[in-house]
């Protein structure tokens, strides 16, 4: 990186994450003035959003190509007190905690403790969201069998597609003006709803415009001050960019990279979506840009490069909305999960790798950063060398690019009713849930508890942890006689517990859609504008809802030891173990060995395990997948933890696979940490078992020893990608790092602060990510060989 790159990347990574205020002061203060009551709530949102544009602080640091944050400076976090008004508690906490702290200053404690916590105290989302739910729904959330997303943050996990690119926001205004023209006030119902609904995106568009209009004249005025020439030149370059995009369509490679980020802000300035905006396929985007100016000769590779380089600094200026509580523990990170697209196919099904794909995997690697996350899509069109050049950038141990397949990901779309071309345009998003891009609103609703669905399963619906009848009587587990009967109980207790889930989620789908509609989404996603609905509402194409199954590896060892144990061997009977369980394996730690290193483990090609798994899925798959949302969508079935992992091994007791109480329970489907001893292969075989085809997406965590991809270890690398894709795997990733290292890093942080782990669907800074955590990815396999 040149001496610019640098310097910004310096800037960024030292930079310590803090809370701005002045969103929620400005919000508050246009609130508390009563404009908002004299519209309809979608209008009321959109003068929110025009009132923030215009009044924020607007921020162009020295040497920057690319322009805009997301607060008033880098780092600077915005809160969002109309969804989660922090109460002084909380800011406390945050300003104190190991894990994903943010500084506090006193002056914004001053500000929540005398204007925006006296106006938002219960009337938050929040607040209304915990009123709308039922007792059995909160004491399930509270006792740790499910976590709820929209708790603390909005609907998100949203991709752009190639539209921007294509035209500008005049031409998205010209598109609202004939919807508008076209409303049937005579025989449609819902026709003042729907203008209301236009009304409202207008107004957002104009305002996204004067986003960039402002940053055109913040940099004449810092231009009109600038004595370096060379500098001057480029601040008056960019008001000239910023006062073309978004309002046009981008031009150049330059003016691509800046109308996209300015989109950007208007989306998460909005709401705090989770997760962040995504950019989606970016060097499809680029590449019309990047052919013509190289050809023209009015564009560099090495240009291109910092351009891109200075775009990577911006993601990583944007840390997660400050999260406390539950939704902390199930995402504690600084990561917003915005994920740029590499490779795949064209429209056309062809081969899309191009130069600018090889360019970004050249600033992946030179980068370092923990955002944006970065994966790779591979289709048997796309020629080897391009996960060859992807596994060196792997090799660093950054933990990127993640690895997606996307013949497979076809299959999942056309499975879920998307077009081939929609399909092909798509892609994984967050950590690894496919949508179609810039289409679809997909929205994650929050994780569910395999491990404590089990544990009720064999308690009868009792909870242990919170001595609390959860769950239905499924019966007594010491009375069963077969494997089936408890099968069976596990059912009830899902079925259940996904009922209770969905019932609420119901509910908090229509209080997003009526009171926190999103009308700058609503821009940006085919075809709310053709609709005129909301993004919220069923205005996109598509509108699946997902609930995140975890533990499928900790559940299968638990059953397939019950099966070994109790059923088939009958070493031991049901009571015995469930005596055990509830001491915690107290003065029985000859059993607790037996069950952890003498039962069949999935994640060894062991069909005595592996079996179970694919019933496991099933069972979720049947229970759940095709469900009807509120939205004109369905529900879909998709495996991923993030960090809830930790959290959920907390309120689990001790499990029959030998894990004590409070032990952290499997991620994604991955193996339960260290089992997988028979190699990479056997896991893979393993987890090939998962049908992925019917999924909206899996993660798969692999572990290598460094010493393993050097030489022709690349190669190897690349013949075990194309054998799991060719067996339908989804997606896999990997950490390259010994014990040793991380040991290091654990004793001697400071010296350690740019190590970077894969830890779920993203890499983080591993003396950030608390001991716990530390410990999980530590306890993993590191496999030695192929």
């Amino acid at each position: 990186m040149n001496a610019r790159v640098e310097q910004l990347r310096r800037e960024s990574v030292e930079t310590k994450p803090y809370i701005s205020a002045e969103r929620a002061a400005l919000l508050t203060a246009f609130y508390k003035s009563g404009e908002p009551r004299k519209a309809s709530v979608p209008v009321g949102r959109a003068m929110a959003f025009r009132y923030l544009v215009e009044n924020r602080t607007i921020y162009i640091g020295p040497d920057e190509l690319i322009v805009g944050e997301r607060g008033p400076a880098p780092k600077a976090t915005p809160t969002f007190p109309e969804l989660c008004c922090h109460t002084i508690e909380d800011f406390e906490i945050l300003d104190g905690r190991e894990r994903t702290p943010f500084r506090v200053s006193d002056e914004a404690k001053r500000i929540y403790r005398e204007e925006v916590i006296p106006f938002w105290s219960g009337r938050t989302i929040r607040d209304r969201l915990f009123a709308l739910v039922s007792e059995p729904w909160q004491k399930a959330f509270d006792a740790g069998v499910f976590t709820e997303f929209m708790e603390q943050r909005s609907p998100g996990h949203a991709i752009l597609d190639d539209k921007i690119y294509r035209r500008g926001f005049l031409d998205i205004k010209q598109d609202i003006a004939q919807r508008r023209a076209e409303l049937d006030y005579l025989n449609d119902a819902e026709a003042y709803e729907k203008d209301e609904q236009l009304k409202a995106m207008d107004i957002c568009a104009d305002a996204v415009i004067r986003l960039a209009e402002r940053h055109a004249e913040k940099a004449r005025e810092l231009a009109a001050a600038e004595e370096n020439e060379g500098r001057k030149a480029e601040l008056i370059e960019l008001a000239e960019i910023c006062s073309h995009v978004p309002a046009h369509a981008p031009r150049t490679f330059h003016e691509a990279l800046q109308c996209y980020w300015f989109v950007h802000l208007g989306v998460v300035t909005e709401l705090n979506t989770w997760d962040s905006f995504n950019p989606g396929r970016v060097d499809q985007h680029l590449w019309p840009f990047y052919q013509k100016e190289i050809e023209a000769g009015t564009l560099t590779p090495e240009r291109a490069k910092e351009l891109l380089e200075c775009f990577w600094v911006k993601f990583n200026n944007q840390p997660a909305p400050p999260k406390v509580g539950i939704t902390e523990e199930q995402s504690g990170t600084y990561a917003d999960f915005a994920l740029i697209n590499i490779g795949g196919l064209r429209p056309d099904g062809g081969d899309a790798v191009n130069d600018v794909s090889y360019l970004m995997l050249d600033v992946v690697e030179e980068m370092q950063l923990i955002q944006p996350s970065a994966c790779i899509q591979v289709s048997k069109r796309n020629p080897d060398r391009f996960i060859k050049r992807a596994g060196k950038v792997i090799r660093t141990g950054l933990g990127q690019p993640s690895i997606f397949n996307t013949d497979v990901i076809l299959k999942e779309m056309l499975h879920d009713g998307k077009t081939m071309v929609d399909a092909r345009d798509g892609g994984p998003s967050g950590c690894v849930t496919i949508s179609a891009f810039g289409k679809e609103s997909c929205t994650l609703t929050g994780y569910i508890n395999w491990p404590k669905i089990l544990e009720l399963a064999y308690n009868d619906g009792f909870d242990p942890n919170t001595s609390q009848q959860l769950g239905p009587h499924t019966g007594n587990a010491a009375e069963f006689t077969t494997f089936d009967e408890l099968l069976e109980a596990y059912k009830q207790q899902l079925s259940y517990f996904l009922d209770l889930k969905i019932a609420g989620n119901n509910a908090i789908e229509r209080l997003y859609a009526t009171e926190m509609p999103s009308p700058v989404m609503s821009l940006v996603m085919d075809d709310c504008v053709a609709r005129a609905k909301d993004y919220h509402n069923g205005g996109p194409r598509y509108n699946p809802t997902y609930i995140q199954g975890v533990g499928v590896g900790t559940v299968t060892d638990a059953l397939a030891a019950i099966k070994s144990e109790v059923f088939d061997s009958q070493r031991l009977s049901m009571e015995e173990l469930l005596e055990a369980l509830r001491n915690d394996f107290v003065d029985n730690e000859i059993l607790a060995q037996r069950l952890a290193n003498k039962t069949p483990k999935y994640g060894n090609d062991d069909p005595r395990a592996d079996d179970i798994a694919e019933v496991l899925f099933d069972i979720y798959y049947d229970l759940l997948n095709g469900r009807k949302n509120t939205k004109g969508g369905h529900y879909r079935v998709n495996l991923l933890p993030t960090t809830v992992h930790i959290y959920f091994g907390s309120v689990v007791g001790a499990t029959p696979n030998g894990r004590r109480a409070g032990a952290t329970v499997s991620e994604g489907i991955s193996p339960t940490q260290g089992v997988d001893v028979k190699g990479p292969t056997a896991v893979l075989n393993s987890a090939s078992r998962i049908d992925h085809a019917r999924t909206g997406g899996t993660l798969l965590n692999l572990r290598f020893a460094p010493h393993v991809l050097e030489g022709e270890g690349l190669d190897r690398l690349v013949d075990l990608v194309r054998s799991y894709f060719n067996m339908d795997g989804h997606h896999v990733q990997f950490n390259v790092l010994d014990e040793k290292r991380l040991r290091e890093a654990q004793a001697n942080p400071d010296q350690h602060r740019d190590l970077i782990v894969r830890v779920a669907g993203y890499s983080d800074y591993f003396v950030d990510v608390g001991r716990d955590l530390q410990e999980e990815i530590i306890s993993r396999t590191a496999h030695e060989t192929f």
